[in-house]
């Protein structure tokens, strides 16, 4: 079946072009809105069965529409030409528990509204729903339902792929470690993974090797990391959801990362955790819901840290091991059992341009109305200090040696250890603005279920 040639012919006034800058603006605007497009494509009709799927890739051409009916297809399948597969919503792709479902050796195909279940389980090899090689730049893969796969979608050399509006349901099998990932990137740049909902398996989004990617408005649940980054530089985190994961968003050996917008939920170990990550910006985002630490900083430097919300952890942001020349103000600790830990002895200033942070053990005064603590906060104290070298010292917390030494602190502030100071605490905790994660408000409103957001269907 040929589809229609399609033309798109403009009419334009002489009034209106007339009006444009001089002759060469007149040709350009000629040459850009004059074209016409020439679609010669075939809509390949594919019935159920075992490899015929393949047998119409095989015959198909450049451009060609590979469309399934509805019904089971079985056997793997290795698109090597620049195609369309297209899925009825009662059509499924079963791959048999054999390597890979479904590998992309072309550029610029699309596979979408496809239901993919059971590749093989072998970790080594890699085997993956949807394998996109290096020969598979500009693939689309767009409103899939994939469930029993290893990987979901591996993305292993391909440039500017994305990957949008996916349910992924990984394994619940084997150990978390011996798990695939929902999306797999390595060496991948310019890729963008969006609006996908991802529950079970490894991780959610693991990216390695790679540079200039964005990950946004995806939803994760039940995972080891939400979005696990490694070796990865000049990247986006916006606007992400990580629920009840045993990490949320974890960001390693990276530099200049903008993590914006983003919430944990209920994280069981850390809501955000930076790990030799630098020169990035950490804004507007939220952790809460009772993690062990809401932030965990370690060796990463030179990163802006501001306007986050961090709420009902046991440690509200534990700092350490030579973490350096980080700005961090405009935040808010809100609740957490300790508000910070930071075992060392360095003097480190929490807030910049006469903005600190909203803490909300802060006692103090504000006599003069601008909004700032009159008094510096100290979150930590040199009975913190010891209790953290020697944790047998929470047996003496109440002891008179111990309440001895609180006071002598207190009127002797020369034998303070050093630590976090923030010279302007602020207040008041910053407004944080609604972030909207598809059609659920993520900030200040409620947030859609996971029975709700990932069925057991096909794509609508």
């Amino acid at each position: 079946m040929k589809l229609k040639n399609l033309s798109y012919n403009f009419l334009i006034s002489r009034d209106f072009y007339r009006g444009l800058m001089g002759p060469l603006c007149i040709v350009l605007f000629f040459v850009l809105i004059n074209v016409s497009i020439n679609v010669s494509a075939k809509i390949i009709n594919v019935e159920p069965g075992h490899a015929t799927i393949q047998a119409a890739i095989d015959t198909a051409e450049t451009g060609d529409v590979v469309l399934l009916g509805a019904g089971v297809y079985s056997g793997s399948i290795n698109i090597h030409r620049s195609l369309t597969l297209l899925c009825d919503k009662l059509s499924t792709i079963d791959g048999e528990g054999s390597s890979h479902v479904i590998v992309v050796n072309a550029p610029d195909v699309k596979i979408k509204y496809c239901r993919i279940l059971n590749s093989g389980e072998d970790l080594t090899g890699e085997d993956s729903a949807i394998f996109i090689s290096d020969k598979g730049d500009r693939a689309l893969i767009e409103n899939n339902y994939l469930e029993n796969n290893l990987i979901g979608i591996y993305l292993k050399g391909p440039e500017s792929t994305v990957v949008s509006g996916n349910v992924i349901i990984g394994s619940q099998f084997h150990r978390v470690n011996d798990r695939g990932n929902g999306v797999y990137l390595w060496n991948s740049p310019g890729s963008v993974v969006k609006n996908n909902n991802i529950r079970y398996g490894r991780d959610g989004i693991f990216v390695t090797n790679s540079e200039k990617n964005v990950f946004k408005g995806n939803r994760f649940e039940d995972l080891r990391f939400a979005i696990h980054y490694m070796y990865t530089h000049d990247s986006v985190i916006s606007h992400n959801l990580s629920i009840n994961n045993h990490v949320g968003f974890a960001l390693m050996f990276s530099d200049r990362i903008h993590a914006i917008g983003n919430h944990s939920i209920g994280d069981a170990e850390r809501g955000l955790f930076f790990n030799f990550t630098n020169y990035s910006k950490i804004e507007a985002n939220r952790v809460s819901g009772g993690s062990k630490k809401c932030v965990f900083i370690y060796n990463a430097n030179f990163n802006d840290i501001k306007n986050n919300r961090f709420e009902d952890c046991e440690i509200g942001i534990h700092f350490t091991a030579g973490s350096e020349r980080n700005e961090i103000y405009a935040n808010a600790f809100i609740n957490n059992r300790t508000q910070v830990k930071y075992v060392g002895t360095r003097y480190i200033e929490w807030s910049k341009d006469g903005v600190g942070n909203y803490w909300s053990d802060n006692d103090a005064f504000d006599i003069n109305a601008d909004g700032v603590s009159d008094q510096p906060y100290k979150p930590n104290d040199l009975v913190d200090q010891i209790v953290w070298r020697h944790p047998m010292a929470k047996l003496l917390l109440n002891s008179p040696s111990v309440k001895l030494l609180k006071w002598a602190q207190s009127e002797f502030p020369g034998i303070h250890p050093g630590g976090v100071k923030d010279s302007s605490p602020l207040m008041v905790a910053p407004h944080f603005e609604n972030v909207i994660l598809g059609d659920s408000k993520i900030f200040g409103g409620d947030v859609i279920s996971g029975d709700n957001m990932i069925s057991g269907g096909g794509c609508e």
